[in-house]
């Protein structure tokens, strides 16, 4: 989500070169997804090449989420100039430059540039696909073909667990990510050969960017209390399972649980195969209560905190029908973050809501980025001396540090919720202007 400019409702096109196109601009979103989660199940195995302790191994998430993050707004007032296809293709070849340096890496400066390319190119994806699905298919379906994109590129997690895992630990590393580059080189053809912008072909470089307006809209966005709502929503709902998926989940499942390589990757693959179900429910729900999504909000963050509790207060190792539990849940929250993008939409007009949307996408991200810095911190100092990895009681040190940015995200969305109700209640009692 991020500053977008929606296009001006285009003739319908024919449906096989519509679905061929959006088709193609989906398996580019996969392969963003698969390069995002590649380094979700290779953690232990960076440590080791790279010699490096958990705080270091945080900094090539941090490095990739934080650009992700900053980018948003940008990215979108460059798709409102060059287009989708000029980004996607851009996108595509700084993920596979990416990944071939991180491939060929030895060095960890050269390993976080790596992950800094491939969070600039995954950057650029989404959004890029969402602007196709606005000028090829018409206003009615948009709002399917939205979830079914987002759905679909999910796939790519699945493809970078239990298949990345064994080609990681047959092939090795270089060979492995190698491997990643060239699915990633194949798609980034597919895109020159098939994507086009809009049925009649490529949109022509639009005018520079007016900056002003941009911070206007911005500034607009950031005013409305339903904006900060939708911030925290998604600060306090996103965090934890993206943490677990992107990078820390891995690591306490392999060294803190005791699970095998393949049994750890199988339940990530199951966490993602649950965020398919998940996804629309929350939607319907959303739909259906529009004035107790705060509600739902806390259900999902309080289930979340549940669990883990019972998972880190466990003596010993954990069973594996609470690890399943545990990953199911973790499954609601991306789902569940999408709630603050409602919130954004609803509190703004039109015209903002790709502001506000870029305003909101920040939350998670950066609760996220804390988090995975503070769990590779505290891995380091609970970690006993001379071992060369964390152990257990590590594990549930550094996941416990979760519970202070719950409590945080818990009071602001209280905060912001009150807020926006008195909003909304100040504006039902203003007449209307005749």
């Amino acid at each position: 989500m991020t500053v977008l400019t929606t296009p001006a409702p285009a003739p319908v096109a024919p449906r096989r070169a519509a679905a061929l196109v959006w088709g193609v601009a989906v398996s580019a979103y996969v392969a963003a997804v698969f390069h995002r989660s590649s380094l979700g199940v290779t953690g232990v195995d960076a440590a080791h090449r790279f010699e490096i302790n958990s705080s270091v191994l945080a900094t090539f998430s941090v490095a990739q989420l934080a650009v992700y993050a900053l980018m948003q707004v940008p990215v979108g007032v460059l798709l409102d100039r060059f287009g989708s296809r000029r980004l996607l293709i851009a996108g595509g070849a700084l993920m596979v430059a990416g990944q071939v340096c991180f491939a060929l890496a030895t060095d960890v400066r050269l390993a976080v540039a790596a992950r800094v390319l491939v969070g600039l190119g995954d950057a650029m994806t989404f959004i890029s696909v969402l602007r196709i699905v606005a000028f090829w298919f018409p206003g009615r379906r948009n709002p399917m073909m939205t979830q079914l994109t987002g759905t679909l590129g999910q796939l790519g997690a699945i493809l970078g667990a239990v298949p990345l895992v064994a080609l990681l630990h047959r092939a090795g590393w270089t060979p492995a990510f190698l491997a990643v580059a060239a699915v990633g080189a194949t798609v980034l053809l597919m895109i020159v050969v098939a994507v086009r912008d809009t049925p009649h072909g490529e949109t022509a470089p639009g005018p520079a960017p007016d900056l002003a307006a941009v911070r206007r809209k911005l500034r607009a966005a950031w005013a409305e209390p339903g904006t900060r709502l939708g911030l925290w929503t998604h600060f306090v709902t996103q965090f934890s399972g993206s943490v677990f998926a992107l990078l820390w989940g891995y690591p306490f499942l392999v060294q803190g649980q005791g699970l095998s390589p393949t049994a750890a990757a199988s339940l990530l693959t199951l966490m993602t195969v649950a965020m398919f179900l998940t996804g629309p429910v929350i939607a319907h729900l959303c739909a259906r209560h529009p004035f107790h999504r705060s509600v739902l909000v806390f259900v999902i963050t309080g289930a979340t905190a549940a669990v883990w509790a019972v998972v880190l207060a466990w003596p010993g190792r954990a069973p594996g029908w609470l690890l399943v539990t545990l990953v199911l849940v973790l499954a609601v929250n991306g789902p569940g973050s999408m709630i603050g993008f409602d919130y954004a939409r609803t509190a703004n007009p039109v015209n903002r809501i790709g502001s506000a949307s870029g305003v909101v996408n920040v939350g998670g991200f950066l609760a996220s980025i804390v988090l995975v810095l503070a769990v590779g911190v505290v891995l380091d100092l609970a970690t006993p001396a001379g071992r060369a990895a964390p152990d257990l009681a590590a594990f549930r040190w550094a996941f416990a540090v979760q519970y202070a940015l719950w409590a945080l995200g818990a009071v602001q969305v209280l905060r912001y919720r009150n807020a926006t109700r008195r909003e909304a209640a100040a504006r039902a009692r203003t007449p209307a202007t005749p």
